[in-house]
């Protein structure tokens, strides 16, 4: 792995961690499988939306926010979906 990849992991897994957790403060839990699909899916067009642009036009910056929202609401998914408490 090439030098200072993990610690840019770490750091855009805290990104992730943060936005899951704003997303948590603003928005009730998933009120199914269906709907936590539907909203990451969302999230997944907004990136898909943004990649398929012309190499001049499209964002790595706008790419990044969406891979950032795509990877929180993942996170949501596991914990309003998946967790068993």
């Amino acid at each position: 792995m090439k030098p200072g990849v993990c610690e840019k992991i770490a750091s855009t897994s805290v990104e992730a961690m943060t936005e899951a957790r704003r997303a948590a403060e603003l928005f009730k839990p998933f009120n199914s499988a269906h709907e936590g699909y539907a909203v990451l899916l969302e999230e997944v067009d907004e990136l898909w939306e943004e990649v398929r642009k012309n190499l001049k036009t499209r964002s790595k910056k706008r790419m990044r926010e969406e891979a950032i929202q795509v990877a929180a609401m993942g996170i949501r998914f596991a914990v309003d979906v998946c967790d068993v408490v």
